[in-house]
């Protein structure tokens, strides 16, 4: 039996105090009835976090961790549902201030 000679395929995740800091805010926008469910991915440039206010709807917004543009523009990115980045940054709390009550409101 022979062994594969290829290396394992990297993926981008998020680390616990990550997952940590997205959770808390997911549960906050639940409380309000703003977001519903939530789906997590990584891949091999790149993590997301989506959110949905339906389940079979395409995402509201798509938090993405990019470690390639760490030094760049900031690994942090908050997505629109048009593909518009609305938040870039260095640091995921600042981040997701963005979403801080009395700064954001979701319209139908």
């Amino acid at each position: 039996m022979a062994l594969d000679s290829r290396p394992a395929a990297r993926v981008v995740f998020f680390e616990r105090r990550e997952i940590d800091q997205l959770l808390r805010l997911y549960g906050r926008m639940v409380a309000a009835g703003e977001w519903r469910d939530y789906g997590m991915a990584g891949l091999s440039d790149h993590a997301v976090f989506s959110v949905f206010r339906h389940a079979a709807e395409a995402p509201l917004y798509r938090i993405e961790k990019h470690p390639a543009l760490a030094r760049k523009q900031g690994e942090w990115a908050v997505v629109g549902q048009g593909g518009l980045v609305l938040k870039r940054g260095h640091d995921l709390g600042q981040v997701l201030r963005m979403f801080d009550k009395g700064r954001f409101k979701v319209v139908d």
